[in-house]
């Protein structure tokens, strides 16, 4: 048993690191906690206290004070120091007085995760229960996606051929591979999301196939993609590729851009394979696709479409657990096959796919998910002929999915968070601001924009609009308020605005989205 000592002088920054340890380390830990440094000081002189999460800028005596007179009294006791200020002077102070580790406000929950699971084994290990070679292997994950970025540097920029690349490749027991390079370009990557996404990216390749995956290079990113058969076969190479690029569009963006080399085994030609990689992406549509390199065309079926955008979106809407935005966009992606007079069977195709694809997705959130309705799925839609009932038992399923998927949200999401997201839902109407929004939380703008970034991966304006739009889709659909009426009701002042931005995310303006579901009002 840990026990882990919290002290800020914000109860909501307690009650948020409460709350996470709690769900993830109930078991293992007690959770003591502190308003000051001087309550803090008290607490350790009374408790065995293994780990202590101290904020650095408190009223009295200050986190670094604090450390400084706990050090001196309690050696062993492992720090980790919380600031809402990203400065060098100050983690270099932390650093100093022996802390583990320097975290900014908002926490990240994973970030807090992973941290107390390296400060338990700091403890373990000073308590002598920690092996020299668990040590080692703890560091060199955190070395070696570093090493990773390094290789792939060197593989695009090494014109003198001075660094010897084939050390790399023995870092990874990777010498003896062929293999092949695939280059990657993201829509939408800013500073913001640039290493969110990255990581996301890297956990997705490397889950499915080992991958030396590089970091941000401005929008794009290059992937050195081993061969693990002896006698290598370019088309089943690119069947994984195809499935690769799949599983990053359904989980990362639509849009994507990718080039993929040829099979290399020469370790002398890494330069070559990567630019051949790089001439075949820059052939790419770009609306996105996936290019071999000897094609002049994208691969069919992987060009972004209305259709393969919105069927992006459900699933991006069911992994938040967002209803409205689920609906939503099923009415979108319904209608689109509808208006290109699809034929029956490859709208029961697409929707049979959606719901698979559904199915997985939820499961890997929801370990437990189950549905009759999914069961008898392949059944119920071969023997179905009415359009109208095949977007009804899709819509069915689709929100099932959505409810498990939110249940396990709801019990991980930030109170803070929480409690925003519902003074959200319900002024939607009225001027909604992140000072009046983080006023009504308790806490700092600064705080509430980071913390919203962290915790939704968006901005708290991206979230407002968002809402705002899934609103009026609802409204549009169900009601026969005027678009005037509508446009009020969903907090714009501006009729015009908000179809424009309407048609900017749905690709239809509010009046036609209105007649694809219902009437012309």
């Amino acid at each position: 048993m840990f026990n882990i000592l919290v002290t800020d002088d914000e109860q909501i920054v307690i009650d948020s690191l409460s709350f996470i340890i709690n769900k993830n380390f109930a078991d293992e830990t007690r959770v003591f906690t502190a308003l000051s440094g001087t309550e803090a000081i008290e607490i350790v002189m009374k408790e065995k206290i293994d780990l202590i999460f101290m904020d650095i800028n408190m009223p009295g005596l200050s986190g670094l004070e604090t450390v400084s007179v706990i050090t001196k009294l309690k050696p062993n006791i492992v720090f980790v120091i919380l600031s809402a200020f990203d400065r060098f002077q100050y983690a270099q102070e932390a650093i100093n007085l022996g802390a583990y580790k320097y975290i900014t406000k908002p926490v990240n929950r994973n970030v807090v995760i992973e941290t107390i699971r390296g400060a338990m084994q700091l403890v373990q290990e000073k308590q002598g229960k920690l092996s020299a070679d668990l040590e080692l292997h703890k560091k060199l994950d955190l070395v070696s996606p570093m090493i990773e970025n390094d290789f792939i540097y060197a593989c695009i920029y090494n014109n003198d051929k001075s660094i010897d690349l084939s050390s790399y490749l023995e870092y990874f027991n990777l010498v003896e591979n062929a293999w092949v390079f695939c280059c990657y370009e993201f829509p939408n990557i800013n500073a913001d999301n640039q290493y969110s996404t990255y990581l996301k990216i890297h956990e997705l390749l490397n889950t499915e196939h080992r991958c030396l995956v590089s970091s941000f290079m401005m929008n794009r990113i290059a992937v050195y993609f081993p061969i693990f058969s002896e006698n290598p076969d370019y088309a089943e190479v690119q069947e994984q590729i195809k499935k690769y690029y799949q599983l990053l569009c359904y989980n990362v963006t639509a849009g994507i851009r990718t080039g993929v080399s040829t099979i290399f085994s020469d370790k002398s030609l890494l330069q070559a394979s990567y630019t051949e990689a790089l001439s075949a992406l820059n052939k790419t549509d770009i609306n996105g696709g996936l290019i071999f390199s000897g094609e002049t065309h994208s691969q069919p079926n992987v060009q972004k479409t209305n259709s393969q955008e919105f069927k992006n979106q459900i699933l991006n809407k069911l992994a938040a657990g967002d209803s409205g935005g689920v609906r939503s966009f099923l009415e979108l992606f319904t209608s689109e096959m509808l208006s290109s007079n699809t034929a029956l069977d490859k709208i029961k195709n697409s929707i049979f796919d959606l719901i698979v694809t559904a199915n997985n997705a939820t499961r890997e959130i929801n370990k437990s998910f189950t549905s009759d309705t999914f069961d008898n799925a392949f059944a119920t839609l071969s023997a179905q002929t009415d359009t109208k009932l095949i977007k009804e038992f899709a819509q069915k399923f689709l929100l099932e999915c959505t409810a498990a998927v939110a249940g396990v949200k709801k019990a991980e999401e930030n109170p803070i968070i929480k409690k925003v997201c519902a003074y959200v839902d319900q002024n939607l109407s009225a001027e909604i601001s992140l000072e009046s929004a983080s006023e009504y939380a308790g806490v700092s703008s600064f705080y509430l924009s980071k913390l919203f970034k962290e915790e939704k991966g968006e901005t708290f304006v991206n979230y407002i609009s968002d809402k705002r739009l899934e609103k009026s889709c609802q409204l549009l659909a169900q009601t026969e308020l005027s678009i005037k009426e509508i446009t009020a009701k969903v907090g714009y002042n501006d009729q015009n605005y908000y179809s424009r931005i309407f048609k900017s995310k749905y690709g239809i303006s509010p009046k036609e989205y209105r007649k694809a579901n219902g009437g012309d009002r």
